[in-house]
């Protein structure tokens, strides 16, 4: 978690900073445009200075960084896909984890969770939170506001022996033996054994799970955004996905991905049999997991409709949220 140091003579100005840099503050994709450098900010890895080719930002009382190049400083490798626009670290604890542009969730070692803050793209960069980082690399962060200072630091793996069991590590690091045994993808103690490198830090994305969703669920909904949306660009797909979850999630209408489809007139091909027969593309099944993975660029919208065919008194009377493409998307 990030630490902030400050001098004695400043405890008043260490609480207020600190509150805003602890604080758990949601962040949407529309906050993306508050972001601001830091300007004149250093960063000290392991001793020594690092420099980055885009600044550190500040975003909503959180510190942002760009992950690649601050990963791959901490012995993690870094993979980047223009495609799904994911980041992909393989940490050198052997984690994998996936953080996506706009996506509230990450996936740690194939599981979901959810973040408090969200990634997002600037300058071709992807930025995430600098406690995220420095927690899934297995490091520790302080920001010294005084010195305008980010200092790294990366904490070495333990290794299992004789002198440095299981017990001793835990305790070392105020943590139960329990929580080392999960945090090392094992099922019991006993399977700890001598010469086993063992991370002992805990990230705390792994506190919160992501709401579940079955691959029967996932097919569905992507059969649906095709043959209502396929045509149209990854943004119209993604909303077309959102105005099902959106409906999902409003107790006017069904709460299973599924009776919302095939519930009333609004998606005929659920009845007609184009929907059984649709084959999702590519940029449709990445719309359709970012749109479960909580990625929502149509928030409250439970309609959508193509103005050159829908235009009687009923859907002119709806509260237009977004026009993407063909489709407008209303609430």
């Amino acid at each position: 978690m990030l630490k902030l140091i400050m001098k004695v003579s400043r405890l008043s100005v260490l609480a207020i900073v600190a509150i805003a840099l602890l604080t758990v503050v949601p962040f949407s994709v529309s906050a993306a445009t508050d972001q601001r450098e830091v300007e004149d900010a250093k960063v000290i890895l392991n001793g020594s200075s690092l420099k980055l080719e885009s600044p550190l930002h500040m975003v909503n009382g959180r510190m942002y960084l760009p992950v690649g190049l601050v990963a791959k400083s901490l012995s993690a490798s870094v993979s980047w896909d223009s495609k799904t626009q994911e980041a992909t670290i393989i940490t050198k604890s052997n984690d994998e984890v996936v953080f996506g542009n706009d996506v509230p969730t990450v996936y740690f070692n194939d599981q979901r969770y959810t973040l408090e803050a969200v990634p997002y793209l600037y300058d071709s960069r992807l930025y995430v939170p600098v406690r995220y980082v420095a927690e899934v690399t297995h490091a520790t962060a302080a920001w010294d506001i005084d010195k305008k200072t980010l200092t790294l630091t990366s904490v070495p793996l333990e290794v299992v022996s004789d002198e440095n069991s299981l017990a001793k590590i835990s305790a070392d690091h105020n943590l139960t033996q329990a929580e080392v045994v999960k945090r090392n993808k094992f099922s019991s103690k006993d399977q700890v054994k001598n010469g086993m490198k063992l991370a002992v830090i805990l990230p705390s994305i792994l506190d919160k799970k992501a709401k579940p969703f079955t691959n029967e669920e996932y097919q569905l909904l992507a059969k649906i955004v095709q043959v209502e949306s396929g045509y149209e660009s990854y943004e119209g797909q993604l909303a077309v996905a959102n105005v099902i979850l959106n409906r999902v999630a409003n107790s006017k209408f069904p709460d299973s991905i599924k009776e919302v489809i095939y519930s009333g007139s609004q998606f005929p091909p659920a009845h007609n049999g184009l929907l059984a027969k649709a084959d999702p593309n590519a940029s449709v099944l990445q719309a359709t997991k970012d749109a479960l993975n909580g990625k929502n660029n149509v928030e409250g919208a439970v309609y959508f409709f193509n103005p050159k065919y829908s235009n009687d008194s009923y859907w002119s009377s709806l509260t237009v949220v977004a026009t993407i493409g063909n489709h407008r998307f209303a609430k």
